[in-house]
């Protein structure tokens, strides 16, 4: 039997690098005061339209339910938890919501992201603010210091910024920047990352004219910091050039330095208003491990004018292998403790202590087929201890107890063992 294309099993050790991500996830939005909720997995196909439209259709996974209601699976966070900020009237503001769990993509499977992933997410609803914009790349950055990835770049860049150029370009193919231009502009400098510069002038030059194209590439690779870039073109009559060197200078405020002004970095076409950013291993070509931004378009299609919105969401195993390549190992903590027997009538015994252990929260294994004592030693070689239930030392109320690491044994008095097991398997 096999699975449908794109899906895949996590084994024991993947899931344990998940949940290690997620640890790190639920200790930052603690420290920064986000609540974690769960949206619905299932939304109504025309609640995920509202975001991206009947194209998203291509996309993701929707069906018919049995009562003949159009339903998909959720393919991202944000669009569940706005749902939930704009339907909640009575909701304190700013509400700072997060979420971490399993999405649904009906793309092409690709290295580090399956049809079926995992991602953590992050939303700040309430009034526009860059302080808030600021809070959220603040975040991103302190959660991939936790994790202990180097050579982590936010890059960041300004939508408005971007129409504002865009709008400024001297025109051959239109005497105005109309609805359609404005959106083929935004597609190319979103691919200027995925396609080579010879492949994006030919794909746009008949609809944008060569010399447009040629010009928008050009922008879409100036990068670097505010004074990097002023030196590299003029910005004065730009909108929002202001507003992004003051979300720089916000940010270096709070202690963020690995962050990079990017021309290039638009993500998507629909919803986002305001400041975008994304996050890179600068060493890498693995493609964007998260990004975000302001996309209080998104409220605006929920109903609610007065919130505007700033989120983020990170893909987790596209992290786990940014984490690999540099070499960052989290392996499970081998068990603790294996309690062996000598022979079918310690087994009781046996079984009695390591209930005994568990219920002290004492990590505990113990064989359940009745193998030979030198196969269940052969099995406890990676536990830190083993405890060895025989004969003679049971009636003597002792145990014996080996370092699996040393090989050193020694006697132990059974109770105080069970009273005590901190004193004796260094917990």
């Amino acid at each position: 039997m096999e699975l449908p294309r794109g899906m895949k099993d996590f084994d024991p050790e993947e899931l344990y690098q998940i949940e290690y991500v997620r640890e790190k996830f639920l200790e930052t939005a603690q420290i920064f005061g986000f609540s974690l909720m769960d949206p619905s997995p299932i939304e109504s196909l025309s609640t995920l339209e509202a975001k991206s439209g009947p194209a998203i259709r291509e996309e993701i996974y929707f069906f018919k339910d049995k009562g003949e209601r159009e339903i998909a699976l959720r393919f991202d966070f944000t669009v569940g938890l706005t749902r939930y900020v704009a339907s909640q009237k009575s909701l304190k503001l700013p509400a700072k919501l997060g979420s971490f769990g399993g999405v649904w993509r009906y793309d092409e499977p690709q290295k580090g992201r399956y049809r079926f992933f995992h991602q953590w997410n992050i939303e700040l609803f309430g009034k526009p603010s860059l302080e808030s914009e600021s809070e959220v790349i603040e975040f991103t950055s302190r959660l991939f210091e936790k994790l202990g990835l180097k050579n982590i770049v936010i890059e960041i860049n300004h939508r408005k910024l971007v129409e504002s150029f865009i709008r400024k370009i001297p025109q051959t193919k239109s005497s105005f920047v109309d609805d359609k231009i404005l959106a083929d502009s935004f597609r190319l400098i979103d691919k200027v990352a995925k396609k080579s510069r010879d492949e994006l002038i030919k794909e746009y030059e008949e609809s944008l004219g060569h010399q447009f194209t040629q010009k928008l590439l050009d922008f879409a690779s100036i990068k670097g910091s505010p004074e990097e870039i002023e030196k590299k073109i003029d910005v004065s009559s730009i909108e929002s050039w202001d507003y992004l060197k003051r979300l720089w200078n916000s940010l270096h405020n709070r202690g963020i330095s690995n962050i990079r002004i990017n021309f290039g970095i638009v993500r998507g076409l629909d919803y986002y208003s305001g400041t975008v950013f994304e996050v890179f291993d600068d060493s890498s070509d693995l493609g964007a491990l998260a990004g975000g931004g302001r996309y209080d378009a998104l409220t605006e299609a929920f109903g609610r004018n007065d919130i505007g919105a700033t989120g983020v969401a990170g893909g987790v195993e596209r992290i786990i292998l940014t984490m690999k390549d540099q070499g960052i190992e989290n392996k499970q903590n081998p068990p603790r403790v294996s309690v062996l027997y000598v022979n079918d009538e310690m087994l009781p015994h046996a079984m009695s202590l390591a209930s005994k252990l568990r219920q002290a929260k004492v990590p505990t294994l113990v064989d359940l087929v009745g193998r030979q004592l030198k196969k269940q030693m052969d099995a406890a070689s990676e536990s830190m201890f083993s405890i060895i239930v025989a004969p003679t030392e049971f009636a003597e109320k002792k145990i014996v107890l080996r370092n699996m690491k040393d090989g050193k044994e020694s006697k132990i008095n059974l109770d105080e063992l069970v009273s005590n097991p901190k004193s004796y398997l260094q917990l």
